[in-house]
């Protein structure tokens, strides 16, 4: 492929940049790496880990994306998908590709999909209520249902459920499935995401670490810190009782809680597509060397970022509320 000419840096100019990413990272995995060390667990926060699979030694690693050449930098020269050589250590974007071209396929597909579409703001968190809908026990999760059980049940029927997210109506109770007016499946994930649900805002961290390192850390770190934010609203709509964190419920069951949820959740949306749009524009170059009439590979129901180091097993988890 035609790559642009490469921007070379010499140790002086892209150790402190690479210092302040790390810097920037351990600030917002303090508090996770923390509890780690006490085996704790937070049933907020702790979702961003456990679900996309990041551990915060990797997003503390800072990559200058493709066509930045690093004068006298082992450390990243041991990394996946880099290559060393004169006259410096640079992303293999040849090496990239052939590994993962049709997976960065598919994800420039759904991002440009759901760039393309309108955003919707009808469905008010109700998801998160849907998978505990006529549920037995609290399973799902470890925190307590704030209405109760018959309380929960009653929200979801007495509101229109709307999800059009696949990670999400596939943790809907058996019972809740029929009652969503969508029914997305894995098959119709470009045709059907949107930007308005808070979860395909989230998931712009899952794409952007997903395709490290041919996206620059600091557009990961930026779309996490927006993930952290999205979780915290996700979870204050959702039906568990989240006051133990400090949080306040937003009641979605009512019309004050609606209005707020529609308000955050316009928020989100204008966010996550100034940050999409950058996403798409940052793979643009290498992009266009896919086959794009090629049939992509559709990620893995679970699909967990890979390491850079290993691969490890998907450890099955509820990931949403």
């Amino acid at each position: 492929m035609t790559e642009p000419a490469p921007t070379a840096l010499t140790r002086a100019e892209w150790e402190p940049q690479a210092r302040a990413h790390a810097e920037a990272a351990d600030a917002l995995t303090a508090g996770h790496r923390e509890r780690a060390g006490r085996a704790e667990k937070h049933a907020i926060e702790d979702f961003l880990f456990e679900y996309y699979g990041v551990r915060p030694s990797r997003l503390r690693r800072w990559h200058p994306g493709p066509g930045i050449v690093l004068e006298d930098a082992p450390e990243h020269a041991r990394w996946t998908f880099y290559r060393d050589g004169a006259p410096g250590t640079q992303v293999d974007v040849d090496a990239f590709l052939e590994a993962r071209g049709r997976g960065l396929a598919h994800i420039v597909r759904l991002l440009e999909a759901t760039a393309s579409r309108p955003a919707r703001y009808g469905c008010f968190g109700l998801h998160e209520w849907a998978m505990v809908y006529r549920a037995d026990d609290e399973r799902r999760h470890p925190l307590p249902l704030r209405l109760g059980q018959a309380g929960t049940d009653a929200v979801v029927e007495a509101n229109p459920i709307a999800c059009s997210h696949i990670d999400a109506f596939r943790f809907f109770t058996p019972e809740a499935r029929p009652l969503n007016q969508l029914q997305p499946t894995r098959e119709t994930q470009v045709a059907m995401e949107q930007p308005g649900c808070l979860h395909a805002t989230m998931d712009l961290y899952k794409w952007a670490a997903k395709l490290t390192p041919v996206v620059p850390s600091s557009l990961t770190l930026e779309a996490f810190a927006l993930a952290l934010e999205v979780r915290q609203v996700d979870m204050q709509a959702s039906p568990y009782d989240v006051s133990r964190f400090g949080l306040e419920a937003i009641a979605v069951e009512t019309p004050e809680g609606k209005r707020e949820y529609a308000r955050r959740q316009r928020d989100f949306a204008e966010r996550g597509g100034a940050l999409r749009a950058r996403l798409l524009e940052a793979l643009s170059p290498i992009s266009h060397a896919v086959a794009r009439s090629a049939p992509p590979r559709a990620p893995r129901e679970a699909d967990r970022v890979d390491s850079d180091d290993q691969r490890r097993p998907m450890k099955r988890i509820v990931p949403h509320g």
